[in-house]
């Protein structure tokens, strides 16, 4: 199969990865209002009686407790999240700019992109026992690293074929 057969696939599964970079970008800033509607649609109408559940409904009142203390009386730490957001926005950039445009010149950007889905694992695991996350959660956090690097691998792969020119499989 030709670079220009295997370039419409390529970009449908990168432009996949970049969508999901951006969304998980946009949804950082507004963190407190989402909260609020996960909480809603629990049946949570008071983020300081998180203590009366148990399990899912815990934490999400919990973190929202959190949330709402934090943005009534420290605001400027939701400013933290704001650069996430800016991050996962910016690195999207880096994907539209190199390995959209010329994917056999920019697989290393792929390349960077994997190791960061692997270094999701040991930030999650050490982090977020040092900052007292459910083991739970975390998982949760692992799945990003997990979910980001197959289609990664998967236009890796492609690149590879649109370098030598040829179809190992359809």
């Amino acid at each position: 199969m030709s670079k220009d057969a295997l370039l419409p696939r390529y970009r449908l599964v990168l432009g996949l990865f970049i969508i999901g970079l951006i969304l998980s970008g946009l949804t950082a800033f507004p963190l407190l209002h989402e909260l609020r509607l996960m909480a809603s649609w629990l049946g949570m109408e008071n983020h300081a009686a998180y203590v009366q559940h148990a399990g899912l409904k815990f934490w999400i009142g919990y973190v929202w407790h959190g949330l709402e203390v934090t943005q009534a009386q420290f605001p400027f730490v939701a400013y933290g999240t704001d650069w996430l957001a800016f991050g996962h926005l910016m690195i999207a950039v880096f994907f539209i700019a190199g390995p959209w445009r010329d994917p056999v010149a920019n697989a290393w950007v792929l390349k960077v992109g994997l190791f960061a889905c692997a270094a999701i694992f040991p930030l999650a695991l050490i982090c977020g026992e040092i900052r007292g996350i459910p083991l739970s959660w975390r998982l949760v956090d692992c799945s990003f690293g997990l979910f980001g690097a197959l289609p990664l691998l998967y236009c890796l792969r492609l690149v590879r074929r649109m370098r030598q020119g040829t179809s190992v499989c359809p």
